[in-house]
């Protein structure tokens, strides 16, 4: 009798692991590019090079591009499944940068201006590396597409690193 094997089904897992992707992805997406390119009622690079240089940043205009566009390619490499850690470091990255600059002096709760949002944010993005992107990812057939404690670290510390360096400029 031959021993019949079959593809393991997907499961509820992952629909569930692609609805937080989707969902968080796409809204980090259309966020970044309401940053750059003024979509979704927002108020486009000339504006928010302005916000950027006004909390320090100098030029204004090139960190409000590779923060937008950290946001819009990590949020559309999230959505996809695709590349997933690198795109969490995106997102941990510019994170971190907004907790330090922007919402950090308010506390924690985002009606005060606080980094509630700026957490929840970070940690989904985390918990995505963690966890890996899920069966119904274009990232399943790579090895990075499982997740994993170095797909986390890799994550956490390239976000980190990249943080760390752009606020030192």
């Amino acid at each position: 009798m031959a021993h019949r094997t079959t593809a393991p089904t997907t499961t509820a897992a992952d629909f569930g692991l692609l609805l937080i992707r989707l969902t968080f992805g796409l809204l980090m997406a259309a966020h970044g590019a309401q940053k750059v390119f003024g979509l979704f009622e927002g108020q486009g690079l000339t504006v928010t090079g302005k916000g950027f240089a006004a909390l320090g940043y100098r030029p204004g205009e090139l960190f409000a591009v590779i923060g937008g566009m950290s946001e819009l390619l990590g949020g559309l490499g999230l959505a996809l499944g695709l590349l997933t850690p690198l795109a969490a470091a995106a997102l941990i990255g510019v994170m971190i940068n907004a907790m330090v600059t922007v919402t950090g002096a308010h506390g924690l709760w985002e009606t005060d201006g606080g980094v509630e949002y700026n957490v929840c944010i970070a940690v989904v993005a985390l918990a995505v590396a963690a966890i890996g992107p899920g069966r119904l990812a274009a990232d399943r057939p790579f090895r990075w597409g499982k997740g994993g404690w170095k797909e986390a670290a890799f994550a956490l510390g390239l976000g980190g690193i990249a943080a760390a360096i752009t606020l030192t400029l």
